[in-house]
């Protein structure tokens, strides 16, 4: 008994202290990004303004904002969500319902290179084969380039969440007659709805976040721009211009654009986990 009691004491003593690192851990993991936002909302809020968010970029001293960059953006991130979102769903309903091939580990193959392959490098491409013959940069580029970064993480994702969908739900569904497009679609896609727009928001944020396929695709605007095959602004390589810039103002402006970038990163992450929370 006295030696049963002791193992017990130190499987308790183990259990309490394995218990307390990951929970440290855990806690070291979340002030880092406390501390992060933190030191990003003291450097930029007081930046912060009507005029900031509307206007565009002036001489220094003149004031000027970054209006034209938060238009740009949005601009360039739905036109890579309309063409990277419906082609990555649907790679990753193939890959999960019938990649179970050498087709599909070829393209799980292909994806997971191009979620590593860095983000200049998709931007050279774009250059090369959209820039180049249309003779200038333009938002239609960097919406080409945000897409093919947003595909394969996309595909990926969805894959994974698909292959969570417990078997019994497409059994049943076979079993009653549907055909296997019928039992993907009215089953387990909505089954899997969560998964898949957690993937989504995933990828809309790492593409808000790119600046170097930017510079090569997009190129900058100091103006409203509302067509796609003209430079375009966007956030990302406005704080680039900022940040570099030899004045204490631009600075600050930087900070201030970097604050309203993460906090619309945060907006998504909140909208999305609300909307698809579970409902008990």
């Amino acid at each position: 008994m006295a030696e049963a009691a002791t193992v017990h004491s130190k499987r308790r003593i183990t259990n309490l202290v394995m218990t307390s690192l990951t929970a440290i851990c855990a806690v070291f993991a979340t002030s880092v990004l406390l501390i992060i936002i933190g030191f990003i909302a003291y450097q930029g809020i007081s930046s912060l303004s009507w005029e900031f968010l509307t206007d565009t970029p002036k001489p220094v001293g003149e004031g000027g904002g970054i209006g034209n960059a938060i238009v740009g953006s949005a601009m360039m991130t739905l036109l890579a969500a309309a063409i990277g979102l419906p082609i990555g769903i649907a790679a990753g309903v193939y890959l999960a319902e019938f990649g179970k091939n050498w087709y599909g580990n070829t393209i799980r193959f292909i994806a997971d290179t191009l979620i590593g392959v860095p983000s200049i490098i998709i931007g050279i491409f774009i250059y090369t084969v959209v820039v180049m013959p249309m003779g200038r940069q333009s938002g239609l580029a960097g919406g080409l380039a945000l897409a093919i970064i947003m595909i394969p993480i996309v595909a990926r994702t969805t894959e994974e969440m698909i292959n969570l969908v417990p078997n019994s739900m497409r059994e049943g569904a076979l079993a009653l007659g549907a055909p296997q497009w019928r039992v993907s679609w009215n089953i387990v896609l909505p089954a899997a709805t969560s998964g898949i727009a957690t993937g989504a928001m995933l990828a809309i944020a790492r593409i808000t976040g790119e600046t170097a396929p930017l510079l090569f695709t997009a190129l900058n605007s100091r103006f409203y721009n509302f067509y796609y095959d003209q430079p375009m602004s966007s956030l990302t390589v406005q704080i680039y211009n900022f940040a570099t810039g030899p004045f204490e103002v631009e600075h600050a402006m930087a900070w201030a654009a970097t604050l309203l970038l993460v906090g619309f990163i945060l907006v998504i992450n909140i909208v999305v986990r609300y909307l698809t929370r579970k409902k008990y």
